[in-house]
């Protein structure tokens, strides 16, 4: 992809690929060219894996964990709040579908999350 970048007053042409990021100053007639690395980016680290029996709990929609409400362990009932998900600027409880015990927690508070993501085995 091509840009053109105003800096100063003086016009640049920068060009970006996948393995580099090439500058020209086009203000200047016989500039050489400047090249930048361009760092991949980093990979997402992969989640714990959800327990195969169980009920899973997935994320509704991306979001950051505000907080969990419950420990491993613990008995919950269906429609007790198991984590607080902020999504859009809004609050969001995620709810127990059904009556059960916390197997399983894989995420904490801070954890940014996309959609179907497995929060909590119950």
């Amino acid at each position: 992809m091509k840009y053109v970048v105003n800096l100063n007053g003086k016009n640049y042409e920068v060009e970006v690929t996948e393995q580099e990021a090439v500058v020209t100053n086009i203000s200047a007639a016989a500039a050489a060219p400047v090249q930048a690395p361009v760092a991949a980016p980093a990979p997402a680290a992969a989640p714990a894996a959800p327990s195969a029996a169980g009920t899973n709990i997935p994320s509704p929609m991306p979001g950051t964990i505000l907080g969990v409400n419950v420990a491993v362990g613990q008995a919950v009932k269906s429609g007790d709040v198991l984590l607080v998900l902020e999504a859009m600027k809004m609050e969001n409880d995620i709810v127990a579908p059904c009556d059960g015990t916390v197997k399983q927690i894989l995420v904490t508070k801070g954890t940014t999350v996309n959609t179907d993501d497995i929060l909590i085995v119950i």
